[in-house]
C-alpha cells in the first residue's frame, strides 16, 4: 500500500480514538476548506504522526517520516500545509493566515524529523489570544484588558510606593486630621444655631468664640491641611512617577534589541512617558480624592446613623441602586479607554514615522498624502475620543439626579419632625449638612470607574516592560575577558522569527586580525551575520565562540566594549561634533579625540566650521553630508579601539572622492583587527584575506578574490554584473561629455 494510501487508513474515527493517549506537540487551528468555505477542524501533531480533523473526526493521518518534506505556503487570504509524499505535493490543511506563524513552527519540527534528526518540539510563537478568555491580545501588547488583574496591579503599586513610607505616613495623618475637621463643623453649626443665636440668648463672648472656632476649624484649619497635604502629595506622586519612568528606561535599555525592534517607537514612547504620568497623576489627584473620601464617608455613615437612622435611611435610599448602575458601567468604561489610548498609540507611532521620514515624504511631493493619512488617524482617535466624553457627560448626571432624591426626602422628613417638635432647626441644619458631605463622596466614587480603569491599564502597560525577559541575557557566571580576536560560528542557526530563519547551518572560523568580507544578495544574511556576532540576538541552534570561549558566558557589555561598529547609515546624537566622537569613550582627552578625528580623515572638514569641534550636528546629524557623517563614525569606532571591527556599507552612500578618504581611514582602522565587512561596492573589498558569499541564508562559497573569481559561480557573476554596470555608466556619462 502506497503512503499517500495509508493517509486515509483512519478517516472517519475519533480523533480520541486514534490518538490513543499519545502525546500532542501542538493542536493547530485549520478553518479553510479546499474549496474556500469556513470549516472548523484540527492540525494534531505528536512525535510521530501528523493527524488532521474536521471537527472531532480524523480526515488524514500520516507518520511523519512517510513525508520526505513540509511546507507552509502563502495563499490568497489563507495558508496552505503541504506534504511531499513520494515526489507528489499532498495538501494537509488550508487555515487563515493569522495560524501561520503556528504552522511554520511546526513545519520545522517536522523537516526535522522527517529528516531522520532526533529534535524536541519548542513551542516558539506568542499566542496572540488571551489564554484566560480567548479575546486577541490588541496590537503588540500582551495585556487582556478584560482580565487584568487590578488587585494584584494596585498591590505592585503599593510595594513600589513603600521606600516612601515616611511621607506617606504623613499625608495620612493629614488626611485624619482634614476628615476629622470636616466632621467637626456640622456639631459647631447646630451648637451655634440652637444655643448662641436661639432667641433669648444674647452672650456675646460665646457669640465670637463659636464663630472663630468655626472659622478656625472650617476654612482656615481646612485650607492649611489641603495645602501642606497638597506639597506632600505632588513631592510623593513626583518620586513615584521618576521611580517608575527610571524603572521602565532602564529595562527597555536591559531588553534585547529584538524586543525594541518589534514594538512601534510611539507605543514605547507612551509607556515611558503617558503612561508613567497617568499612574502620577492618579496618585496625585484622584487617589487622594478617594482615601479622603472614604474617611468622609465612613464618618459621616456612622454620625447619621447614630444620630437618627430612619433619616440615614432615606438619605441612603438610592446608594444601592447608583452602586448597581456603576459596577454594570465597569466594563464599559474599560473597553472605550482601552479603544481611545490605542488610538492614541496608533497616532503617536504614525507621527513619529513621517516626521523621522520628512525628506523622503518631501522629496516625493507627498506632503498631502501624508497630511491626509495623518488626518484619517487623528480623526478616528478624535471620534473615539468626543465619544467617550459624549458617553461620560450624559452618564455621570443622570446618576447625580439619582443620588439627589435622597436630600428630598431627607428635607421632606426633617421639615416634619420640626413641625412636630421632634427636632430643632439646629439639629436639621447638621444633619442635612452631613448629608450634603455624604453625597459629595459618593458622586465622586461614581468617577472612579474611568480614573481607576486608566491608572490600572496604564500601571499594567508599564508592568509589561518590567516584567519582560531580555532574549538575550548574562549568565549569572558570565565573566569579564580580554578579547583577542578569533572569531568561531558553529552550526548556527537563526532567524528573527525562530520558525522563519534566517540563516542556516553557517560554520566558519575566522583567525585573530583576518579581515573577511561579506558578500551576497540582500537579503541573504550578511547583516544577520554581524547581528549574531555582536550578539545583539542568540542563535537558535549552534553556538558563538569567540577566542574559544562562547559569547553567552562572557558579560554583554565587557564584549561589547571591544567590538566597534561603523554603520552605512552612521547614527550621529543631537549634539556637537565632539560629544559625538566622545561618545565610545566618554572620559577620552581632547589629544585623543583629535587624534582620533586624524586618523578618520576628519580633522580637516572639522577645523573649516567656524565652531570646529563644538559644532552642532543638528538632530541626527542633518547639518552634516553623508561622507562628514560617515569619517565622525569611523572616528567614534577608532577612540573606541575594538578587538573586532564590523563595517556595514561604510562606503555605499557617498561620492568617489569621498569614497577613497573614507576607505584611507578605515585601512588605517582594521589594521591588527579581526575585521567583517559588508559591501556591495566589491572594490571595497580588495583587502579582505576571505571572502564569505552567502545565499539563501548559507555561505555557499569561501575563499579569496582571485579563487572564487577563478571557480567561476556566485561570486564570478555578482562581480561580472557590477563591471557590466561600471561599464553602463562610464559609457552614458562618455555620451553626456559627447
Amino acid at each position: 500500500m502506497s503512503d499517500i494510501a495509508a493517509l486515509f487508513l483512519s478517516a472517519g474515527k475519533n480523533i480520541e480514538t486514534v490518538l490513543d493517549g499519545e502525546t500532542v506537540h501542538a493542536k493547530i487551528l485549520h478553518d479553510v476548506s479546499l474549496d474556500g468555505r469556513y470549516i472548523e477542524g484540527w492540525v494534531y501533531v505528536t512525535p510521530t504522526r501528523v493527524i488532521v480533523t474536521l471537527g472531532d473526526q480524523v480526515t488524514k493521518e500520516m507518520p511523519i517520516t512517510a513525508a520526505k518534506s513540509y511546507k507552509t505556503l502563502g495563499l490568497i487570504g489563507s495558508g496552505q500545509l503541504e506534504a511531499d509524499v513520494d515526489g507528489t505535493p499532498i495538501i494537509l490543511a488550508r487555515f487563515n493566515l493569522r495560524q501561520m506563524p503556528l504552522y511554520a513552527n511546526a513545519v520545522k519540527f517536522l523537516n526535522k524529523v522527517a529528516s531522520g534528526a532526533e529534535t524536541p518540539f519548542y513551542t516558539e510563537v506568542e499566542e496572540r489570544t488571551c489564554p484566560k478568555c480567548g479575546r486577541i491580545y490588541p496590537d503588540e501588547s500582551r495585556i487582556c484588558p478584560a482580565c487584568i488583574n487590578r488587585r494584584q496591579v494596585v498591590k505592585r503599586l503599593m510595594k513600589m510606593a513603600f521606600p516612601h513610607w515616611k511621607l506617606i505616613f504623613v499625608v495620612t495623618l493629614l488626611f485624619w486630621l482634614r476628615a476629622g475637621l470636616n466632621l467637626i463643623n456640622p456639631q459647631l453649626f447646630r451648637i451655634f444655631i440652637d444655643e448662641v443665636v436661639a432667641p433669648g440668648q444674647a452672650d456675646v463672648r460665646l457669640f465670637v468664640f463659636y464663630i472663630s472656632l468655626i472659622t478656625l476649624l472650617g476654612p482656615v484649619g481646612q485650607s492649611v491641611c489641603d495645602m501642606t497635604r497638597s506639597l506632600v502629595v505632588t513631592r510623593l506622586s513626583a518620586q513615584l512617577g521618576q521611580d517608575l519612568r527610571n524603572m521602565v528606561y532602564c529595562k527597555l535599555q536591559a531588553l534585547s534589541l529584538n524586543y525594541v525592534s518589534k514594538r512601534k517607537t510611539g507605543d514605547l514612547m507612551n509607556r515611558v512617558n503617558n503612561d508613567t504620568g497617568t499612574i502620577q497623576s492618579f496618585i496625585q489627584q484622584q487617589l487622594v480624592s478617594v482615601i479622603n473620601d472614604g474617611l468622609m464617608l465612613i464618618g459621616i455613615g456612622t454620625i447619621l446613623f447614630i444620630t437618627n437612622w430612619q433619616m440615614a435611611l432615606m438619605v441612603l435610599v438610592p446608594a444601592p441602586l447608583v452602586m448597581f448602575i456603576m459596577r454594570r458601567a465597569w466594563s464599559t468604561f474599560d473597553r472605550r479607554y482601552h479603544r481611545q489610548w490605542r488610538l492614541s498609540d496608533r497616532t503617536n507611532s504614525l507621527l513619529q514615522d513621517i516626521l523621522s521620514g520628512m525628506r523622503v515624504v518631501k522629496a516625493f511631493g507627498q506632503e498631502k498624502r501624508e497630511i491626509e493619512r495623518f488626518t484619517r488617524y487623528s480623526k478616528r482617535w478624535a471620534d473615539v475620543t468626543a465619544a467617550n466624553e459624549r458617553f461620560y457627560n450624559t452618564f455621570f448626571p443622570l446618576l447625580g439626579f439619582l443620588m439627589g432624591t435622597g436630600s428630598y426626602l431627607l428635607l421632606w422628613r426633617g421639615g416634619v419632625e420640626i413641625w412636630q417638635g421632634e427636632m430643632t432647626l439646629g439639629g436639621l441644619v447638621q444633619y442635612s449638612t452631613y448629608a450634603g458631605m455624604i453625597w459629595g463622596p459618593l458622586r465622586n466614587f461614581t468617577f472612579m470607574p474611568r480614573w481607576f480603569s486608566q491608572a490600572m491599564t496604564a500601571a499594567e502597560r508599564v508592568f509589561e516592560i518590567l516584567d519582560e525577559h531580555p532574549d538575550v541575557d548574562d549568565k549569572p557566571n558570565a565573566k569579564r575577558v580580554k578579547i583577542a580576536g578569533r572569531v568561531q560560528l558553529e552550526h548556527v542557526y537563526f532567524g528573527y522569527r525562530s520558525y522563519e530563519p534566517v540563516l542556516l547551518d553557517i560554520c566558519v572560523d575566522v583567525a585573530e586580525g583576518e579581515m573577511i568580507g561579506l558578500v551576497g544578495h540582500s537579503g541573504a544574511g550578511k547583516s544577520t551575520f554581524i547581528n549574531l556576532v555582536c550578539r545583539f540576538y542568540d542563535p537558535d541552534e549552534g553556538r558563538i565562540l569567540i577566542d574559544g570561549m562562547d559569547v553567552r558566558d562572557i558579560q554583554q557589555s565587557d564584549l561589547r566594549r571591544q567590538i566597534g561598529v561603523v554603520l552605512q547609515e552612521p547614527f550621529l546624537f543631537s549634539g556637537s561634533i565632539y560629544e559625538n566622537i566622545a561618545y565610545a569613550k566618554p572620559d577620552a582627552t581632547a589629544s585623543e579625540i583629535i587624534r582620533a578625528a586624524k586618523i578618520a580623515n576628519a580633522h580637516d572638514f572639522i577645523m573649516r566650521f567656524r565652531d570646529g569641534y563644538d559644532t552642532k550636528v543638528g538632530e541626527r546629524g542633518q547639518r552634516l553630508s553623508g561622507g562628514e557623517r560617515q569619517r565622525i563614525s569611523i572616528a567614534r569606532a577608532i577612540l573606541h579601539d575594538p578587538r573586532i571591527l564590523i563595517l556595514d556599507e561604510a562606503t555605499a552612500s557617498v561620492d568617489t572622492e569621498t569614497e577613497q578618504l573614507i576607505q584611507d581611514a578605515l585601512a588605517k582602522l582594521v589594521k591588527n583587527r579581526t575585521t567583517f565587512a559588508i559591501a556591495h561596492r566589491l572594490s571595497t573589498l580588495r583587502n579582505a584575506n576571505r571572502l564569505f558569499v552567502f545565499e539563501k541564508g548559507k555561505i555557499v562559497e569561501m575563499g579569496t578574490h582571485e579563487d572564487l573569481y577563478n571557480q567561476g559561480g556566485i561570486y564570478r557573476k555578482l562581480v561580472d554584473a557590477q563591471m557590466d554596470l561600471f561599464r553602463m555608466r562610464e559609457t552614458s556619462l562618455s555620451a553626456v561629455k559627447e
